[in-house]
C-alpha cells in the first residue's frame, strides 16, 4: 500500500476555515460558519461538491505548496515547463477600530512567476449538500451566484466572461479574486486586496512574536499554534475539534464523524496548550462560551455543543460519494447525547489560570462562583456513575478511570479557586470529592500487572490512563509512573512510537488505526520518567507523519503511516505542543518570546 496524505492546507480568520489542495481547488468551505452547509465540498463529493480553481491550460503540471512564514496565508506554486504562476490564499484578519476585521471573505491573488502561463479560473459554488449548483449572474465586475438568501458574489479584475467561459487567458497581470458571503466587497479591488494581504501577514507576525514558544522544533510548535488560533470561534469562543466531516478513520471503518462542534474536552486541551504559549485571551472568549452552554433539567453539560452553545445537534446521513467512497457521510453528532463526566473535571481545570494567574484581576471572576460550585456538585453527582467514557463508546457503559482522573484534577483545581476566592464551603467540598476520585482510581488497579485499567472490573488497557502520568497524579513516583508506562507500553505501542487508544472490540470492530495524540501522550509520559533521550527520538519521528505542510491528520495507520481521520486534527497538533513543551522543560531549553 502506498502513503497516503492529505495533499491540502487551510486558511481561517477566526471567522471560517477553507482548504485549498495542491491543485488549487478550494475542497472544503463552510459558510457562514465552521458548522453550516458547505459551499465547496469536493473533499467528500466531486460531482456534487462544486469546486473553485485555478489552472493551466494543459493538464500536466507540478505543484507545490507552502505557508508565507509564520502567517495562515497559504501559497500554491503551479509549474509546466517554461511556464510558472502563484496563486495566495488568505482569510483576512487583522485589527481595525479596537477590534478584529474578519469578513466572510476569501481572497485569491494569482501572479505570474516566468514564461507566459495561461490560466482557466473555474468558479462552481453550491447549496443544500450539493443538490443545488448556484446560477451565476453577471455584474460589471463581478459574478454573484444565486440560490440562496444570503448573496454569494466573485468579485475581480479578470474578465468575468473568461470565467464563466472558463477559457483559458494569459496571465500578464496580478489577478484579484475576492469571493465573498453576505456582505460584497464594494472597495478597489487592487488596492483592497493588496492591504488586507499586508494587514493580514502582519497580524499573524505579530501574533506568532507575542507567544512563549519553548526552543524545541519550534517551527512545528508555531504551525501548530496558528492552525489551533483558527480554530477556535471567535464570535462566541467556541474551539471545534476539526474544521471537516466524515473523513475516515481507516478506509470502510464507517467511522466517519462530524467534528464541527466544541467539545469540552477537546477545548480543555487546546486552552492548556494555548496556556503553555502565554496566550490568554483564546481562554477568556472560551469562558464567556461556557457561561452561556445550556444545560439540561438537572444541570448537567452535554460533552458537546454547537459553535453558538445550541445542544441540538441531530446526526443525519447525506446523499454524498464520501471521502475518496468512504460513506456514509454524516452532518451533526450523536455524541452529544451520550453521558461523559470527566468534562466537568476538564472545565474547572480549564478555567484555573484564570484564578492562579495575578495577571488576571478580581473583578474578572468575582462573579463566577455559582459556577465553579455547580461543577463541583456534578462530579459529586456522577461520581459513582458509568459513562461513556473520552472515547464516545456508543454501547459500552463503564467507570472509568480517565473519568475519575479528571474528577480527581478538577476539584483539585477547586481547591485552589476555592482559595483565591476565600470560599471555605467550597475548598470542603473539593478536599472532599479528590479524597473520592483517588478511591476510584485505585479500583483500577491490576496488581499483578502493576497498571491500572481503562475501567473499574476490567483488566483492558487504555492509552487515556497515560494522563496519570503526564497529569501528575503519581507525584514524584517515578517507579510507579514507570510500571504502568510499561504495561501500556506492551499492550498498546505500534512501531515508531505510535499508540493504539485500545486494542479491544468497540461498537465498528476492532480498532485498525492509531490514535496519534496518544503518541504525544506517549512521548509526554517519557518525558515525565526521565527517559528524555526516548521522549526526544519519539518526537522526531511522530513529527514524520505530518503532510507538506506540517499538518497533521487524526489517525495514523502504522502499516503504511498514511493519515486517517478529521483533517487537521486540532487534538493532534495540541498533543504535539503540549509534548514539546514537557521535553524542552526537561531539557531546560529558554523560551522565546
Amino acid at each position: 500500500m502506498s502513503k497516503h496524505l492529505y495533499q491540502s492546507g487551510l486558511i481561517g480568520n477566526c471567522a471560517y476555515i477553507a482548504h485549498i489542495e495542491k491543485s488549487t481547488n478550494i475542497s472544503w468551505l463552510c459558510l457562514p460558519r465552521f458548522d453550516s452547509d458547505f459551499i465547496f465540498g469536493g473533499m467528500l463529493d466531486r460531482e456534487k461538491g462544486g469546486v473553485f480553481t485555478v489552472l493551466p491550460d494543459q493538464e500536466t503540471y507540478e505543484s507545490e505548496q507552502e505557508y508565507l512564514e509564520n502567517t495562515n496565508i497559504l501559497k500554491t506554486k503551479i509549474t509546466y515547463g517554461q511556464n510558472a504562476y502563484e496563486v495566495t490564499d488568505f482569510a483576512p484578519r487583522f485589527s481595525n477600530f479596537d477590534r478584529y476585521y474578519k469578513p466572510l471573505m476569501l481572497i485569491r491573488k494569482v501572479e505570474r512567476l516566468s514564461g507566459s502561463p495561461k490560466i482557466k479560473i473555474t468558479c462552481q459554488p453550491v447549496a443544500e449538500r450539493g443538490e443545488i449548483k448556484l446560477r451565476p449572474s453577471f455584474g460589471s465586475n463581478h459574478i454573484r451566484y444565486m440560490g440562496i438568501d444570503q448573496e454569494v458574489r466573485l468579485t475581480t479584475n479578470a474578465s468575468i466572461n473568461y470565467i464563466q467561459e472558463e477559457k483559458a487567458f494569459m496571465l500578464q497581470r496580478p489577478i484579484y479574486l475576492v469571493f465573498t458571503y453576505g456582505r460584497p466587497l464594494e472597495a478597489p479591488v487592487e488596492s483592497t486586496s493588496e492591504r488586507f494581504l499586508q494587514s493580514t501577514t502582519q497580524y499573524w507576525r505579530e501574533w506568532v512574536k507575542s507567544t512563549s514558544i519553548i526552543n524545541f522544533h519550534q517551527a512545528f510548535v508555531v504551525r501548530s499554534a496558528l492552525v489551533l488560533k483558527i480554530h477556535q470561534y471567535e464570535d462566541t469562543g467556541a474551539i471545534i475539534a476539526a474544521s471537516t466531516t466524515s473523513l475516515p478513520e481507516s478506509p470502510g471503518s464507517t467511522r466517519n464523524w462530524d467534528y464541527r462542534y466544541c467539545w469540552i474536552r477537546d477545548s480543555y486541551y487546546t486552552l492548556n496548550a494555548f496556556n503553555h504559549i502565554g496566550h490568554f485571551e483564546e481562554l477568556e472568549k472560551y469562558f464567556e462560551y461556557i457561561q452561556n452552554l445550556a444545560t439540561v433539567v438537572n444541570g448537567r453539560y452535554q460533552p458537546l455543543y454547537s459553535i453558538t452553545g445550541a445542544s441540538l445537534l441531530t446526526e443525519e446521513i447525506a446523499d454524498l460519494a464520501g471521502y475518496q467512497g468512504n460513506k456514509p457521510v454524516r452532518f451533526g453528532n450523536q455524541a452529544y447525547t451520550h453521558i461523559q463526566n470527566d468534562l466537568y473535571g476538564q472545565v474547572l481545570v480549564s478555567l484555573l489560570p484564570l484564578y492562579a494567574d495575578k495577571r488576571f484581576i478580581e473583578s474578572e471572576k468575582s462573579h463566577s462562583a455559582p459556577l465553579i460550585h455547580n461543577l463541583l456538585a456534578k462530579i459529586e453527582e456522577t461520581m459513582h456513575e458509568k459513562d461513556a467514557g473520552l472515547w464516545e463508546f456508543r454501547n459500552l457503559q463503564q467507570e472509568h478511570c480517565y473519568t475519575f482522573l479528571f474528577h480527581w484534577a478538577g476539584s483539585c483545581a477547586a481547591i485552589k479557586i476555592s482559595d483565591r476566592l476565600q470560599d471555605e464551603a467550597m475548598k470542603e467540598k473539593a478536599v472532599f470529592l479528590r479524597d473520592e476520585a483517588i478511591k476510584k482510581i485505585e479500583s483500577c488497579y491490576i496488581p499483578d500487572m502493576k497498571a491500572y485499567s481503562q475501567a473499574i472490573g476490567t483488566r483492558n488497557m487504555d492509552a487515556s490512563t497515560l494522563q496519570l502520568i503526564t497529569m501528575g497524579y503519581f507525584g514524584r513516583d517515578i517507579e510507579r509512573a514507570n510500571n504502568h508506562l510499561k504495561m501500556l507500553e506492551k499492550d498498546l505501542l505500534a512501531r515508531d512510537y505510535l499508540f493504539y487508544r485500545y486494542k479491544h472490540m468497540d461498537d465498528f470492530g476492532i480498532p485498525e488505526t492509531t490514535f496519534l495524540i496518544c503518541a504525544f501522550w506517549y512521548i509526554e509520559a517519557l518525558a515525565c520518567v526521565n527517559r528524555i533521550d526516548e521522549a526526544v527520538e519519539g518526537f522526531e519521528t511522530l513529527i514524520k507523519y505530518c503532510n507538506h505542510l506540517k499538518l497533521f491528520s487524526e489517525d495514523v495507520d502504522q502499516k503504511t503511516g498514511s493519515q486517517w481521520g478529521n483533517f487537521p486534527q486540532a487534538y493532534s497538533h495540541v498533543g504535539l505542543m503540549n509534548a514539546a513543551f514537557r521535553i524542552g522543560k526537561k531539557l531546560d531549553m529558554p523560551n522565546f518570546l
